[in-house]
């Protein structure tokens, strides 16, 4: 296999794609032992509009189409989908860039968060009723949100802030989760320290500085002259232009350190760290510990990031400082917590662009080209 510098070569191959037949439910359950992910048949008939992944690659791999709508599990809520927020995320497992940890069988429903309002619950859920306006982050192995129906496990759903609309409200799930438990959880910020983000004008981003106030940091991160006035006016202290300036040579040592860019960057931050502080990154190579804690104790793919990781985890050894690669999991529970900051005016949600559901394409598309300042939302009325 020829050398090459992303860690999504080592995937499997992906099979053949599916077509789908009239009755066929693209609904995605829970990964088999042998690490499929099954396809339940569990519809109501109904037919709805999904972008769908027919086979992996550009564009032209996914489309808008009718499928049957799923019918909710006991413990699961059945939400009208009123806005879907995008991430890179998206644009990767499509070009099947995530076949090494996800591996659905096609075709599949793509989509990671929604807001939306509840239109049934399964038998067993008890904080939730018809008429609710909730949001959620999608199970990881369920996608389904880019859809006019999904359901939605209890355990993932929260009631959505009520100051937002469905748009906005649809731009909070995985991001804002990706930064608290980042930097509540992984990173552990306490007042007065000193945390450097990289990457602070986009979707992760934006959350992240105001978090990291929230705690009580001290926030520097990197912009360009487009992005400083939106970081400064999220809060954060310090602005390194990164198109004029190295990191490394920006003067400071940091306390911790949130990586959100990869590469170079994350070399620079290797340098501005104090001894013992950590880097939690979601943008460079996972090591052992992304599967054990972040994917379901996969311990075979544990020792493959291990193996990939070893040259960046070395690096970190030798600045004396630590690493870590971060799969966020949805939580209800922090979408709560979440939703209080929001109510409370602590936590602004930026939302860049909108795009109608019809136009999901050009939206993946502008996502991809890593110019969104804050979130890209379709909006399905």
């Amino acid at each position: 296999m020829a050398k090459a510098s992303s860690w999504w070569v080592l995937a499997w191959h992906a099979k053949p794609p599916i077509d789908i037949g009239p009755n066929f439910s693209v609904r995605v359950g829970p990964f088999n032992p042998e690490g499929e992910v099954l396809i339940p048949l569990r519809t109501h008939g109904k037919p709805m509009r999904a972008y769908v992944l027919k086979h992996y690659g550009g564009p032209e791999g996914s489309r808008l189409m009718d499928i049957p709508a799923p019918t909710p599990r006991p413990r699961e809520i059945l939400v009208e989908v009123r806005a879907a927020g995008l991430n890179p995320v998206d644009f990767k497992f499509r070009q099947g860039k995530l076949r090494a940890i996800l591996r659905p069988r096609l075709p599949f429903v793509l989509g990671n968060e929604v807001a939306g309002e509840a239109v049934a619950v399964g038998s067993e859920v008890k904080r939730f009723r018809a008429g609710d306006h909730v949001f959620a982050r999608v199970a990881k192995d369920s996608g389904g949100a880019f859809a006019e129906q999904v359901s939605v496990d209890e355990d993932h759903v929260a009631p959505m802030p009520r100051n937002l609309d469905f748009t906005a409200a649809a731009a909070v799930p995985l991001t804002g989760l990706t930064a608290l438990q980042a930097l509540r959880d992984e990173l552990g910020v306490k007042p007065g320290q000193k945390v450097l983000i990289s990457g602070g004008a986009g979707g992760v981003g934006t959350f992240a500085i105001q978090i990291a106030k929230w705690l009580g940091a001290h926030v520097t991160t990197t912009a360009s002259k487009r992005g400083e006035a939106l970081v400064r006016a999220l809060g954060c202290d310090e602005v390194i232009d990164y198109t004029a300036q190295d990191i490394s040579k920006a003067g400071g040592r940091f306390d911790a350190g949130f990586d959100l860019i990869g590469g170079k960057t994350l070399e620079q931050m290797f340098e501005v760290m104090k001894p013992g502080a950590k880097i939690v990154s979601i943008a460079a190579l996972p090591e052992p510990q992304t599967a054990i804690k972040d994917l379901g104790d996969r311990r075979a793919l544990s020792a493959l990031f291990w193996i990939i990781s070893y040259g960046i985890r070395s690096r970190a050894r030798r600045a004396g400082i630590g690493y870590r690669y971060l799969f966020m999991h949805p939580s209800g529970s922090d979408l709560a917590q979440l939703a209080e900051l929001i109510e409370q005016g602590t936590l602004k949600v930026v939302v860049d662009k909108t795009y109608p559901f019809a136009e999901i394409s050009e939206a993946l598309a502008y996502v991809e080209r890593g110019r969104a300042k804050g979130k890209v939302v379709v909006t399905m009325s």
